[in-house]
């Protein structure tokens, strides 16, 4: 009894208990890539500081490159990339068309139109400055029927005085382009007073800047539409249309124009191609897209280098270490994560520093220069991830190297 009692008791003592190998969880192998970071500290703040420096510059160059982008962007809508003109052509026999007298309200209409407006010419009015001046010296300024809405639309701008309105193009007034008013003698303080137009007096109401969008306005009187037609007998066909559309539809727009300006006759109306000011934009948007992605692609290979440099001289100065772990029981794969860890930690670590420089010099920069700023979400996004992917990709041949370094080679190194 007594025996059988006794191998009872020992057989668990004896038993062998099975053990698997030591895992290294995700949580313990960042402790440990950072207490290597923090062992050499200067050494890890020299390489966080010079992977910081690349990215920085890369997301400085991207991000002031964009604020500009946008500053050009800003300027070139200024300009009119958006602006297309339409104006009666010629008939099949080579005679004048005209455009419908609806042909605003119908251009209108057309979907991706921001904006329409119309001038209308009157041949037979004629502005002097007094009315002693013989009718042959015209000074060459035409006199256009102007809707109201007109300056929103081509970008025109008040120098002296005021646009016309609601009262003002009802009645003899006129607003004079800037060219016009150097030739009648009309100063900016000369607002208020009367030119001789058609045969009847019309009060100055305003004067224009020079209007680089539409020239042809710099040297015309312009009357209000209704006042055209009560005081000038005009007919209310307009002889220039001037439409605004959405800037990615420019080319569909200016297909529907001809049609829609007058559906009877298409081929009777002519259409302005949009500015050239928008090709140059977008062959600057193509150029700048390329230039930012070789610098960015340069900047994260000089981090990467600088990550693996850093991690082979720190496995070539810890060998010891790794051949104490290795002879507690460290296996291979427990030191090839413990390098990778600190590889990610060290890029990742310079990334994040490199990204907040980056957005900081791109701020300061665009407020010196009045631009708006800009700093692409793919390119803060995109930094960090491929600096870790870069920090992982250049650390995985170090760590590969601690990790074939056997106990009694690396204990033995000087």
């Amino acid at each position: 009894m007594s025996g059988r009692l006794g191998s009872e008791h020992q057989t668990p003592l004896t038993r062998p208990v099975p053990v698997g190998p030591a895992r290294l969880r995700l949580r313990d192998a960042a402790r440990l890539g950072g207490a290597g970071l923090r062992s050499r500290p200067l050494r890890a703040v020299l390489s966080a500081v010079g992977i910081a420096v690349g990215v920085a510059a890369m997301l400085a160059v991207v991000g002031i490159s964009a604020s500009s982008r946008a500053e050009l962007d800003r300027a070139l809508a200024a300009m009119g990339t958006n602006l297309l003109v339409v104006t009666p052509g010629t008939g099949f026999f080579g005679t004048e068309s005209h455009l419908p007298d609806r042909a605003p309200s119908m251009i209108a209409r057309v979907e991706r139109v921001t904006a329409v407006s119309a001038t209308g010419q009157l041949p037979g009015a004629r502005v002097y400055r007094t009315d002693h001046i013989p009718r042959e010296a015209t000074g060459s300024i035409a006199v256009l029927a102007a809707r109201l809405d007109l300056p929103g639309t081509v970008g025109a701008t008040i120098a002296s005085g005021s646009w016309l309105g609601k009262a003002t193009g009802r009645y003899p007034a006129v607003v004079l382009g800037s060219a016009a008013a150097d030739r009648l003698g009309v100063t900016t303080a000369g607002v208020g007073t009367r030119v001789w137009l058609g045969e009847r007096w019309h009060t100055v109401v305003g004067i224009l800047h020079p209007v680089p969008l539409a020239p042809e306005l710099d040297g015309a009187a312009l009357i209000g539409w209704d006042a055209a037609s009560a005081y000038h007998r005009f007919d209310g066909h307009p002889t220039t249309v001037y439409t605004r559309a959405d800037e990615h539809a420019v080319e569909a727009v200016r297909a529907l124009l001809a049609r829609t300006a007058n559906p009877g006759h298409p081929e009777e109306v002519r259409v302005s191609r949009p500015s050239a000011a928008l090709a140059a934009k977008r062959t600057a948007d193509r150029t700048l897209t390329g230039l930012l992605l070789g610098l960015g692609a340069v900047a994260l290979l000089v981090g990467g280098l600088g990550v693996a440099n850093t991690m082979i001289i720190s496995v070539l100065e810890r060998r010891g270490e790794i051949g104490l772990r290795r002879a507690l029981g460290a296996t291979r794969r427990h030191v090839r994560v413990q390098f990778l860890a600190e590889s990610l930690l060290l890029a990742t670590a310079g990334g994040g520093g490199g990204v907040l420089l980056g957005v900081a010099v791109t701020t300061g920069y665009a407020a010196i220069q009045g631009w708006p700023t800009v700093m692409p979400a793919w390119a803060t996004a995109g930094g960090l991830v491929a600096t870790a992917l870069v920090g992982a990709v250049a650390g995985l041949y170090p760590a590969a190297r601690a990790a074939r370094l056997s106990p009694t080679v690396a204990l033995s190194a000087p």
